[in-house]
């Protein structure tokens, strides 16, 4: 009877409000990301992304990361690490914190955001001279 009237439906539905903080902040996350998720918090790296999982989902959606709020809506793909990266896209089934084999090597640089399109972004001097002058126009 409770399948017929869509009741564990309803009870799945306030599971997922409950667990993203309440209505309020469920709200924003939906703004944020245009979808609320039931899942596993399974980890968090140093920029603050949080990493979810939950196996009642399709292969390949259930795995996702929740950006930092610090970066609001300007958030992409680069603001992932390395390593969160080949959990997310199921090169290991451990993640990064609980991984003994994964190297450690001191010479590795850190992990930063890709710039591109930002006042940031690389832009290369060149030292070649215009080969078309701009015209100014005569003063009187």
């Amino acid at each position: 009877m409770a399948k017929l009237l869509a009741l564990d439906k309803v009870s799945r539905l306030f599971e997922i409000i409950r667990q993203n903080g309440g209505i309020r902040a469920s709200l924003y996350k939906l703004y944020r990301m245009d979808e609320l998720k039931l899942g596993t918090q399974v980890g968090e790296d140093k920029f603050g992304n949080k990493y979810f999982e939950n196996k009642m989902y399709f292969y390949g959606r259930n795995r996702w990361v929740e950006y930092s709020d610090r970066v609001g809506m300007d958030y992409d793909g680069s603001q992932v690490p390395a390593e969160w990266y080949g959990w997310l896209h199921y090169k290991t089934d451990l993640p990064p914190h609980k991984d003994p084999a994964r190297p450690r090597y001191k010479w590795l640089a850190e992990h930063t955001e890709n710039p591109s399109g930002t006042s940031g972004a690389y832009y290369p001097y060149s030292t070649v001279p215009p080969k078309i002058q701009e015209w100014v126009p005569p003063k009187k």
